[in-house]
This record gives structure tokens, C-alpha cells and sequence, in this order.
């Protein structure tokens, strides 16, 4: 039976805030919709502090504000999305088109199509996450989308350069120095200076979450996000030193990041809770990372490896690192994760900024049934159906006369019927008139 270390706060002291949340997104949203514009510059104004003449940075800004960034950020940048940019195109490489002849002449295919247009949402606030830039816009340009708008907020006041510079890097056709609920809303619904999109990608904070919960159906989005997650499983091999520092280097992102440990030592497991006792004070993000550990971190041991694999898996967290003599054995052994991340040699920060996998994953158990943003995403998939051969185009008629039939389709059958009698030289079961 596994036993628990270290325990979360109760679930609904968690939870306690999303009502008002949700409420104060829907207001928001419904007035983008009533006054546009006006609305988006009144928010902007109101939450960031800003409200310049054009949210959407014109050529000659961009130009500027990226001649600004230090060469060794831009070549940085540019590093990593050439990391994500060949991930996203080998991705795109293994969706071939289809096309199947059934019977003969008759002839069934798919395509994958990508979205007229995405809008890329990069958050700002404390953290401005460059990386999001290349995992939202390089991965839409890489599937085909003709159209990518992005936005991302300014930082108390100041337009974060590095971030247009990523991007711009990354190929966006359009910038706004725009942030929060009314970026997203805008994107999605169209104001008379920001055009609408059909889909919406990319992290942000709750209020953000919130607004692309309450806008899906009417667009298209990635995932329904929640706090960053990880979860490390490790056995005896481990060193409890950096499972330590990786389970506080996804705890900064905010203080309701769960950081878990489910391992087979229970020796281990405390050394880990003793050296985050060490670390945690000095953390220059400690004021994130504390309480996301206080209140969210686990500690759970697992009698087997297998054992272990399972809890993992009814968490089905975002991220999972694997720090067992064997790691590549979590590949056959579990299948609700967002990412695994294999041996020492990799953690969960490769992810986030430079290896070249998506950093947009499934959280709050959305693992049990989707993985993250990839260039699938993007694409449509959609079938088509032709049929030449007059000979198939009457035998499918004729079945379709009598399954529509017993369903009690009959303008189903007749489309049937008429293929039937006319390429088979047969008669209507009904006259022109519509009697039987």
C-alpha cells in the first residue's frame, strides 16, 4: 500500500476561487462583444496600465524593439525554435494524406488542412515566457496556418523586448502589446481593429484559463490549462539532491503548483524533503515556490516500481520525470502523462525552454485523455468521397435505400433510390409525384 510522506491541503480549499473567477471573465467577455474595441482599451488600461495608440506593433516598432535584444538572446532564441520548428516538422511529416479505393470507382481519402488563422497568446506578468512564443507560433507556422496573430502583455509599463523578438523569430504575422482576458477575447471574437481567429493557443493565468474555457465551441483552443504540474518518479538510484531542485523548479510557477514524489525509498524521500527544507529559503522565487510546496507538495512511496508507475498514472500529471535505473521502462509501463522526461540527463526545464518538445500540456488529469499542443492541433482533418463507377454508385444506392429505411429516412433512401434505378436501369420504388 503506498503511504504518504507529505500530504496536499484538502482539494476544496483549492477550488474555493474559481466561481468568482469565472464570473468576473464572463462580464469581461460579454462586454468585449457589446463595445470592441473600446472595451479591450478600457481593460488594457485598467489591469496593465496601457493604452497606446495602436495595440498592434507595426513594422518599423518591431524592427526597433528587436535591434534592441542582446545578440546572445536573439542567437538563443533562435536556437531553441530551430529545436521546435524540427520537432513540429517531423510531427508534420508523419501525417500523410489518405486516399483508398473501396470498391471499384469508388474512392475515399483525408486531408489534413490546416486553420485559416491561430491566435498565439504569450503571458507576460511576472514571468514573461519567451519560450511560449516559439511552442504557439513556430508549431502553427510549421502545420500551415496562413494567419497567426500574437499577443502578449507589456510588463509594468514597458514593452518586453525579448519577447516580440521571439515572436517575430517565430514568424507571427501579427504583434499586440495586449494581455489578459481582453487579448484572448479580442482574438476570439473580433474587435474593429483585431481581426477573429478560429483557434486560440498558448498558457496564461487563471483569468486567462478561465476565458478560453468559457470561448471554446465558439473557437477552437489547445487545452483547458491549470497550474503547471510535475511529478518525479524515482527508486533508490536516484540523487535526492536534484530531485529536490527539479521539484521546485516547476514549484516557482506559482503557488498552487503541485510538485510530487512518488518513489520506492522511503529513505530517499526524505532526504528530498530535507534538502527542499534547505533550498527553499534561498530560492529567489521562494515566494512562489513555498507555498506551492507547503500546500501542494507530495511525498508518496510506492512498495514497487510497478506500484509506482500506477500512482503516477492516477495523477496523470503534466509533466513526469523518471529517475530510475531503467527510465525507459515508464515508455511501456504508463499512458497518462503529459511528457515523460527520461534519466538525469533530462528534467522537466529542458521542456519548458530549449529541447524542442511542446511546453503546452494537459493538466488537472486532462492527461487521461489528450496529450499537449503539437502541429496536429492545427490541422483539420477532413474526408472526402468519390464515386465514377455507375455499377458501385447502384449497389450503394440499394443498400442505402434499405438501411435509411429501417431508420425511418425515407428522403435518405430516395437519394438512394435515384442512383439505384438510374445506374442500375432499374425502376423507383415511387412515382415523380413522391407516392409510393
Amino acid at each position: 500500500m503506498p503511504r504518504h510522506l507529505k500530504s496536499p491541503v484538502p482539494a476544496a480549499q483549492v477550488s474555493a476561487a474559481r466561481a468568482d473567477v469565472a464570473e468576473r471573465v464572463h462580464a469581461i467577455l460579454e462586454d468585449i462583444r457589446r463595445r470592441g474595441d473600446d472595451a479591450v482599451r478600457e481593460y488594457s488600461e485598467q489591469f496593465d496600465k496601457w493604452s497606446p495608440g495602436s495595440f498592434r506593433l507595426n513594422a518599423d516598432e518591431v524592427r526597433r524593439i528587436v535591434s534592441q535584444v542582446p545578440g546572445t538572446v536573439l542567437d538563443d532564441i533562435r536556437f531553441v525554435q530551430q529545436q521546435v520548428r524540427t520537432f513540429a516538422q517531423a510531427q508534420r511529416d508523419s501525417m500523410a494524406d489518405v486516399e483508398i479505393e473501396t470498391l471499384p470507382g469508388v474512392r475515399l481519402g483525408h486531408r489534413h488542412v490546416p486553420v485559416a488563422a491561430a491566435g498565439a497568446y504569450v503571458p507576460g506578468g511576472r514571468y514573461p515566457l519567451t519560450a511560449s512564443a516559439h511552442m504557439t507560433i513556430v508549431t502553427a507556422k510549421v502545420a500551415g496556418v496562413p494567419r497567426v496573430a500574437a499577443c502578449t502583455p507589456p510588463i509594468r509599463g514597458e514593452i518586453p523586448a525579448a519577447t516580440v523578438a521571439a515572436m517575430h523569430l517565430a514568424g507571427a504575422d501579427e504583434i499586440y502589446l495586449l494581455g489578459g482576458v481582453q487579448a484572448v477575447a479580442a482574438l476570439a471574437v473580433g474587435t474593429e481593429t483585431i481581426g477573429r481567429v478560429p483557434m486560440l493557443a498558448g498558457p496564461g493565468n487563471a483569468y486567462v484559463a478561465e476565458a478560453k474555457r468559457q470561448l471554446f465551441g465558439e473557437v477552437g483552443i489547445d487545452l483547458f490549462a491549470g497550474p503547471t504540474e510535475i511529478l518525479v518518479i524515482a527508486d533508490e538510484n536516484a540523487d535526492p539532491f536534484v530531485v529536490a531542485v527539479d521539484l521546485l523548479s516547476q514549484a516557482e510557477h506559482g503557488p498552487d503548483s503541485p510538485a510530487v514524489l512518488v518513489t520506492t525509498s522511503e529513505q530517499l524521500g526524505r532526504e528530498v524533503e530535507r534538502h527542499i527544507e534547505r533550498l527553499l529559503p534561498g530560492m529567489p522565487t521562494k515566494d512562489f515556490a513555498e507555498p506551492a510546496w507547503r500546500d501542494h507538495g507530495e511525498i508518496v512511496v510506492a512498495d514497487t516500481l510497478d506500484g509506482a508507475f500506477r500512482i503516477a498514472d492516477s495523477y496523470a500529471s503534466e509533466h513526469v520525470e523518471v529517475l530510475t535505473e531503467n527510465p525507459r521502462q515508464a515508455l511501456e509501463k504508463m499512458r497518462d502523462y503529459g511528457a515523460l522526461f527520461l534519466g538525469e540527463g533530462t528534467c522537466v526545464s529542458y521542456g519548458d525552454k530549449v529541447i524542442g518538445t511542446n511546453h503546452v500540456l494537459p493538466t488537472r488529469g486532462a492527461a487521461r485523455y489528450t496529450g499537449g499542443l503539437w502541429v496536429g492541433k492545427y490541422l483539420k482533418t477532413v474526408t472526402y468521397q468519390e464515386v465514377t463507377d455507375t455499377a458501385s454508385s447502384a449497389l450503394l444506392g440499394e443498400v442505402c435505400g434499405r438501411a435509411a429505411r429501417v431508420e425511418l429516412f425515407e428522403g435518405h433512401a430516395r437519394s438512394g433510390d435515384v442512383r439505384a434505378a438510374k445506374y442500375g436501369k432499374g425502376t423507383l420504388p415511387w412515382n415523380e409525384e413522391g407516392a409510393a
